[in-house]
């Protein structure tokens, strides 16, 4: 009882909605509190990673969405947690204008809300993929899903820049209100019977408590060691996060409008790397998994080292090239990875699929979190050691690619040995 194209393109638009709610929080909003409002950039950048802090609750999301009996309640759960917490943390925006105190409280609760809703909504989606994604798919599953989740993004963010002008406080609340509603109104059709046709019955509630269940899970070498690789190497994706526009604009002379194009590029690049893994791992059946997951770490080192060289030569040669491949590799990886934790979810003790999903999507909030901020310390202490912004964001660079290596070496040793195991499994039922 597997996943068909249409259920998985279904569960593509949960997250779809899950990126366009969590758009407008880590990105309209913060443009609101900074430009309008004047507020210290670091106050939505702490609100932002309160928000990635909060979802190193997902292994508990996770493990009760193993022992619940049905998954699709937990992501109606987390999709309303989140739905409300978006629209109170534009509540929040429009109150600082006034009352500022109040308004950094409910922006507290809102973005802690958001973090709540994401890890439960996203663990849970993320679970059922894992249990019910035949092995062959899960390449295409991952491609599809992580897809929609880009358009949702890129289609909030266009949409809500064209309509927000000009700017009041009401038409802020009309707008996320209207996102808001209708990614809950998505979710619910998308969910709607979609886990009747693959269990006939919820399992019997599992009546060991959550921490001798994560205790449990962790003391499995494989699924410790996956932990780790998805630290290390998330902590490389968003390094460049916080400082590739500055990079641009300080070193090669970016106008605001030329960066913001550059980001733009890059995400092109994801875009065309995670399309090229889905076709390739499962139209073609072109490469394993792990070996996607070590092209795609190997592909974003290489990039970034061309990117720090760059700064070197100046600002004749193609950055935005540069970009374009990092982007591309960052995409082959981010696909590729997501489809191996899909196939190692289901490996170790039975029933625990939530559970693993929920400690590695954990350990990737804290590294998105964590990386995004050591980069942009990185930058700030280097360009107090070198005379030249070239060569201290070029060294942050090259840390960061240094970090991708290490994480492909690693993934070489933690991903190698399922494949044997997935293809014994399926042959009786095939």
């Amino acid at each position: 009882m597997t996943l068909g194209w249409l259920s998985i393109v279904r569960l593509g638009l949960v997250q779809m909605s899950l990126g366009a709610i969590v758009v407008l929080c880590t990105s309209t909003l913060n443009r609101l509190m900074v430009v309008e409002l004047a507020l210290p950039a670091l106050l939505p950048g702490l609100l932002v990673a309160l928000h990635y802090g909060i979802q190193i609750s997902r292994p508990k999301w996770g493990f009760l969405s193993d022992t619940g009996g049905h998954r699709t309640r937990w992501i109606l759960l987390g999709m309303a947690t989140l739905a409300v917490g978006g629209l109170l943390a534009a509540a929040g925006v429009a109150v600082m204008e006034t009352r500022i105190a109040f308004g950094l409280v409910l922006s507290v609760v809102a973005y802690s809300l958001i973090g709540l809703g994401a890890g439960a909504s996203g663990t849970s989606l993320l679970a059922l993929l894992a249990s019910h994604t035949a092995p062959h798919r899960r390449a295409a599953a991952a491609t599809i899903t992580w897809l929609m989740m880009i358009a949702g993004i890129a289609l909030t963010a266009g949409g809500v820049g064209a309509i927000l002008d000009p700017y009041t406080p009401m038409r802020l609340l009309q707008i996320v209100a209207l996102v808001t509603g209708g990614a809950m109104a998505l979710t619910v059709l998308a969910v709607w019977r979609i886990e009747a046709g693959l269990a006939p019955a919820a399992p019997e509630r599992d009546p060991m408590p959550f921490l001798d269940g994560l205790r449990e899970v962790w003391s499995e070498a494989r699924a410790r060691n996956f932990t780790i690789f998805v630290f290390l190497s998330m902590t490389a994706y968003f390094m460049q996060e916080l400082i590739l526009e500055p990079y641009a604009g300080l070193v090669f002379g970016f106008t605001p409008g030329q960066s913001t194009s550059l980001s733009g590029a890059q995400n092109g690049g994801v875009f065309l790397g995670m399309l090229c893994v889905g076709i390739a791992a499962t139209g073609l059946r072109m490469g394993s998994l792990r070996n996607w997951v070590v092209v795609g770490c190997i592909g974003s080192a290489g990039s970034l080292g061309a990117i720090a060289l760059l700064g070197q030569v100046g600002p004749v040669m193609p950055l935005t090239a540069a970009v374009v491949g990092m982007g591309f590799f960052n995409g082959v990886f981010a696909v590729a990875a997501i489809g191996s934790m899909m196939a190692l979810a289901g490996q170790g003790r039975g029933a625990r699929e939530g559970t693993r999903m929920g400690l590695w999507g954990a350990a990737q909030a804290i590294a998105a979190g964590f990386g995004g901020l050591a980069g942009a310390a990185g930058a700030d202490a280097m360009r107090r050691v070198f005379v030249t912004d070239a060569t201290a964001f070029g060294t942050v660079f090259m840390f960061e690619a240094a970090l991708f290596l290490a994480a492909a070496l690693m993934a070489a040793r933690v991903i190698e040995r399922p494949a044997p195991m997935i293809r014994a499994n399926l042959v009786p039922g095939e």
